[in-house]
């Protein structure tokens, strides 16, 4: 049997944000207090969505002070901030930071407990306040996932939340609001929701309803990724990105993530890489260690995105499909961790604990390949050296 979370409510597509008072109405929600960041503030998103809210006579309060990798410390002040008004929903308006940190609010609305006593192996089954998620970067999916991560900054922890109750209520995904997306986000974030798709798709958590999302956000992602990086204002490219995006964050939130993401947060916890980034940069060489644990379903991903021919065996495919990731790395700008400037001694010096946070995740035990922190360490190394 496969059980299946999803958002029960999605608006998709070009303009999708305008609707988001009939949304609102649909569920019958009143009082919406927004969480965003001060990117959204300033630029002129959240008085785009203040605007609209206004005209359907929707009174608003906002947060805008969220950070990336969103610590305990800005969910409180969030939740503090909520506190001071009436709200029977919480909006997520940003990249996966500020709809994580909407998550976590919803939640410590209703329950009395913190993120460090919600962490996995904890499934948090119970909601809190519905949440309304509107990305306005085309890679994260968390507008479709049960999930949630926030960083303890006291032990530099990323700790992963799961559960039906990060399930947001509704999603809205309107690729407009990426056509002015950095080059660098775009290809970060993009990597990212292709790491999501390939993940789920050689999962051992994997199922034919998953298998089926996975493989279609792979070969749209694939396809699209480059062009969205290099013509930002491509409406096409924006879209299949984005809808791959989605479907990537509807696959893995049921099949779950693997080694590629276990070790990211580590990275991303104690460096502050930018998620999507870590994610890149481990991808070829995880994928090509990973490749003898599955490798007809490595060789089905490199056929599907047409990185191999479809009469090349497994063997020849799973090679080209490394191949093809560590080009794409290239050709992205995919920087190793030597090049985007981490210290050498403070990385070979916290491999032993990042090894270890990994496989506390839990994702790294849904790989095809199942490493030892052993294993781990030297994938680090492995990764350094690239």
């Amino acid at each position: 049997m496969t059980a299946l979370v999803l958002p029960p409510f999605v608006r998709l597509g070009g303009g999708a944000l305008n609707d988001l008072p009939d949304a609102l109405q649909q569920v019958g929600l009143k009082a919406p207090f927004i969480i965003t960041d001060p990117f959204m503030a300033s630029g002129g998103v959240l008085e785009r969505v203040r605007g609209i809210l206004e005209q359907a006579e929707y009174a608003m309060r906002a947060f805008t002070e969220t950070v990336p990798d969103p610590t305990v410390a800005c969910v409180n002040a969030a939740l503090a901030a909520l506190r001071e008004g009436q709200h029977d929903c919480v909006i997520g308006l940003g990249g996966g930071s500020p709809i994580d940190t909407a998550k976590m609010v919803a939640v410590l609305a209703r329950h009395d407990t913190t993120p460090s006593g919600l962490k996995v192996p904890h499934i948090q089954n119970t909601p809190g306040l519905p949440v309304i998620a509107i990305p306005t970067t085309a890679g994260t999916g968390s507008e479709a996932t049960r999930v949630t991560v926030i960083t303890d900054e006291v032990s530099d922890e990323k700790m992963l939340c799961m559960g039906p109750a990060y399930q947001p209520h509704i999603a809205i995904v309107d690729y407009e609001l990426t056509l002015t997306m950095p080059r660098r986000l775009t290809a970060d974030t993009g990597t990212d929701a292709l790491t999501h798709a390939l993940e789920a798709w050689v999962s051992k958590k994997a199922s034919p309803f998953t298998d089926a999302l996975a493989l279609t956000a792979m070969q749209r992602i694939w396809k699209w990724l480059p062009v969205a990086c290099e013509e930002p204002g491509n409406r096409e490219a924006r879209a299949a990105v984005m809808q791959g995006a989605f479907e990537a964050g509807m696959a893995f939130s049921n099949a779950s993530v693997a080694l590629v993401h276990g070790m990211s947060r580590p990275i991303g916890a104690h460096f502050h890489v930018p998620h999507g980034l870590s994610n890149a940069m481990l991808l070829p060489e995880i994928t090509a260690w990973s490749l003898s644990g599955a490798p007809e379903r490595y060789a089905m991903a490199a056929r599907v995105m047409g990185i191999a021919e479809a009469g090349a065996s497994d063997a020849a495919a799973g090679e080209a499909l490394v191949e093809g990731l560590r080009r794409r790395n290239r050709e992205i700008g995919v920087p190793t961790p030597k090049e985007h400037g981490l210290d050498v001694a403070r990385w070979d010096n916290l491999l032993p604990l990042m090894a270890e946070q990994a496989l506390a995740s839990g994702s790294p035990a849904n790989n095809p390949r199942v490493p030892t922190a052993q294993d781990i360490v030297a994938l680090y190394h492995r990764v350094w050296a690239a």
